[in-house]
């Protein structure tokens, strides 16, 4: 059954489910984004992941600062939608735009609803160590995240898992989900179930200082920190006054038992102390350099230093 949409959503997480939506031939009346933003060394202006798609398939493209005009509201009200599907939009719909449409709005959320409501639930899955996450479709209500839920389903999240690929595959779950959704008669209303609010936890958004090592944890709190946080904004550590990433580690079993922070070179490895043990170093980010190999940065720096400490 195909229906009459607005598409809301800004980074790649939400251009698989815009694509799909456009493929399955579901008329997309207009993409609504993030409004273009300086990135790189340069500063230069840049369009989001959903405003090149959206271009690409030569979509119709608002990029609004704010939801609450009334030509915004006026457009969505005039266009007679189905729904409006949300995905990653990073603004709050006001009540006035989520009664709009006919079935209303869906939201395609990169956890496993009531846990991790916000802004960065892929992060803080891995980080915090679950052994799953999932992809809820969600009817959107005024709270944050706190809508009915109408689909759900969970993935494992394995050992090599980052931020970045496990993004990927809830990204092409999430296309999935919402294509099953649209195609219900009552695009889902009779499915929506409510959220268990008790055990709601949040995942707020990611700051730079987060990913802040503290070598004094675990040696699976580590690793689980500095996948959580590739690619972005990166685990790192101090070593003699200037920032190092970390961007790849591994747990090792029998691994040499050294004071946090303590650095040991052995046999072609590269062993750094935590409570525990020791973790295993395989692709660091020296300060002004480009990432290197854990081996490499010992060679070019650590192998002529008698401080060899990370703190």
């Amino acid at each position: 059954m195909l229906r009459r949409i607005v598409f809301m959503g800004t980074p790649e997480f939400a251009v698989p489910a815009l694509r799909a939506l456009h493929g399955e031939g579901h008329t997309v009346v207009a993409v609504f984004t993030q409004p273009d933003r300086p990135a790189g060394r340069g500063r230069r202006l840049t369009p989001p992941p959903v405003k090149i798609a959206a271009l690409e398939l030569g979509l119709p493209i608002w990029q609004p600062n704010s939801l609450r005009s009334l030509e915004v509201l006026d457009f969505l009200r005039g266009e007679k939608l189905d729904a409006v599907v949300v995905a990653a939009y990073a603004h709050l719909l006001p009540p006035a735009i989520l009664a709009a449409p006919r079935f209303g709005c869906k939201n395609i959320h990169a956890s496993l609803l009531p846990k991790y409501r916000g802004g960065a639930p892929v992060h803080w899955a891995i980080v915090n160590g679950e052994d799953s996450t999932g992809v809820t479709i969600m009817q959107m209500a005024a709270g944050l995240d706190t809508g009915d839920i109408i689909e759900q389903r969970a993935i494992p999240i394995t050992p090599e898992d980052t931020c970045g690929t496990l993004t990927v595959k809830l990204s092409l779950l999430g296309a999935e989900l919402i294509l099953r959704v649209l195609a219900l008669p009552d695009a889902g209303e009779a499915k929506r179930v409510t959220q268990a609010h008790e055990l709601m936890s949040m995942a707020r958004t990611v700051r730079k200082s987060d990913g802040l090592i503290n070598w004094s944890v675990t040696a699976k709190e580590i690793n689980a920190l500095v996948r959580g946080m590739h690619p972005w904004p990166g685990a790192f550590t101090r070593w003699r006054g200037e920032t190092l990433g970390i961007l790849a580690t591994r747990l090792t079993a029998g691994g040499p038992a050294l004071p946090p922070g303590a650095i040991l070179y052995r046999e072609g490895r590269l062993w750094v102390g935590c409570r525990d043990n020791s973790v295993e170093l395989l692709k660091v980010l020296p300060a002004g350099k480009r990432p290197m190999s854990a081996l490499d940065f010992y060679r070019g720096y650590l192998s002529r230093c008698a401080d060899a400490i990370f703190y």
